[in-house]
């Protein structure tokens, strides 16, 4: 079971790599971010999914992360 609060630290410390997307299961988005890390986009993407999961609460990220499957 993924936490939101590993999520959110994954996304804030390594999420220029994609790391929190490999860690929710997304390895198709975790691999366009390690493709384009060096433009830095994906940086600021993750901080601002650092806030998104900071603020999502909890039953809606076990929903969408933990009991559905696929995309």
């Amino acid at each position: 079971m993924k936490s939101k609060f590993t999520t959110a630290m994954l996304a804030l410390f390594f999420g220029g790599l994609g790391i929190h997307r490999f860690y929710l299961g997304r390895n198709t988005l975790g691999i366009f971010y390690l493709l384009f890390c060096w433009t830095l986009i994906p940086s600021l993407i993750a901080c601002i999914d650092f806030f998104v999961f900071i603020f999502m609460s909890e039953d809606n990220f076990n929903y969408k992360y933990n009991l559905r499957t696929g995309f």
